[in-house]
């Protein structure tokens, strides 16, 4: 598949240029194709750029969608909206009572710390390249390149990141390619070289594919749609 430029790296992916970027992958990848061909194409999932969308990913580290969003809400609620100042002027009980334990909210607080000192400016990290983000974001306890790389796909729109560590991802990839055992995070990183410059892309028909597949279970018992809800979030885990 041939590479582009930094431009198209930099470029935010909206739907015309996913569906671009699908089809040229199921053109490159007859298993993704088939995936695509069973489900449709995946959704787009977008997250609003800024800290809202950091502490999120940070909340569903290591722990189900359902669960990071359930506390993300609780933890809204309790600040009143996410905010740096806000999450930053939250009463240290609050934290608990939100369901965030004590780590994750040290690492909100010092996302939400280096805002307001200003030493992170959101906005103008937005601007700067996929390396340039993942070296400042990683400096910051708490984001690893899990986290930094699901910012950039979801919150910044970069069409051509991978997520190493997401288990859902390596989960996908070994039935989409027949694989006997599922792939760790090297041999998943080398699979997805061959999909630049739609890495990001390739991560979500993955992720389709997972969540597509658990409807087709869920509904064999249930009789409901095996088509996954477009406004469906892509599943986590993190690292």
């Amino acid at each position: 598949m041939t590479h582009r430029t930094a431009g198209h790296r930099r470029k935010r992916l909206t739907r015309p240029r996913l569906l671009e970027g699908v089809a040229a992958l199921a053109a490159a990848d007859p298993q993704l194709g088939r995936v695509v061909s069973r489900f449709g194409p995946p959704p787009l999932w977008t997250r609003e750029p800024g800290y809202a969308a950091l502490v999120q990913i940070v909340l569903e580290q290591q722990v189900s969608l359902a669960s990071g969003r359930s506390t993300f809400a609780r933890l809204r609620e309790a600040c009143g909206g996410i905010t740096a100042e806000r999450v930053a002027g939250l009463a240290a009980p609050g934290f608990p009572a939100a369901g965030v334990s004590r780590q994750k909210a040290g690492y909100c607080l010092g996302i939400a710390r280096e805002i307001l000192d200003g030493n992170l400016d959101m906005k103008a990290l937005d601007g700067a390249d996929d390396d340039t983000i993942r070296e400042r974001l990683m400096r910051i306890r708490g984001i690893g390149p899990w986290t930094a790389n699901i910012y950039l796909m979801t919150a910044l729109g970069r069409p051509d990141v991978w997520p190493d560590g997401d288990l859902a991802l390596a989960a996908a990839a070994q039935q989409v390619k027949n694989l006997r055992e599922r792939p760790d995070a090297r041999r998943l990183r080398e699979m997805a070289a061959g999909w630049a410059p739609w890495r990001t892309v390739a991560a979500r028909i993955l992720w389709h594919h997972y969540l597509s597949e658990r409807a087709v279970g869920a509904g064999r018992g249930s009789g409901v749609s095996t088509r996954s809800d477009a406004k469906s979030q892509p599943p986590p885990r993190a690292r």
